[in-house]
């Protein structure tokens, strides 16, 4: 099993990528479908992601609505027909940035973590 770093670090690539392809406002991404799917793509790969994250650590940060998440990509991956943009729009520019803050928070503590342990060892 991987660390929950690995994770951590691949739900923020993706989060990097999704700011990169809706960078050019909401008027060109509603023009340009291959902004669209790769915004799409990169939302079901984040919350995969979340997914493979430990129960600990979820337990530990209830901050983060994870089922939703896991409900939201059941939806992206299920029901991508039904997959309103403008729906998809909102969530990038309200909910992915809060989520890009905590997990980064979260990144920073078990960074911190780590190093005041390999202290602490020697």
């Amino acid at each position: 099993m991987k660390e929950n770093s690995v994770y951590l670090r691949h739900i923020l690539e993706c989060i990097r990528r999704i700011e990169e392809d809706t960078a050019c406002g909401y008027n060109r991404f509603m023009e340009l479908h291959t902004y669209q799917d790769a915004v799409l793509r990169n939302l079901q790969t984040m919350a995969e992601s979340t997914q493979r994250l430990s129960r600990n650590l979820k337990a530990e940060h209830l901050e983060v609505e994870w089922q939703s998440i896991v409900a939201f990509r059941n939806v992206l991956v299920h029901d991508y027909l039904g997959s309103d943009i403008e729906r998809i729009w909102e969530i990038v520019q309200k909910d992915v940035p809060e989520l890009k803050r905590t997990t980064q928070k979260i990144l920073d503590a078990m960074i911190n973590s780590n190093a005041v342990n390999r202290d602490n060892d020697h």
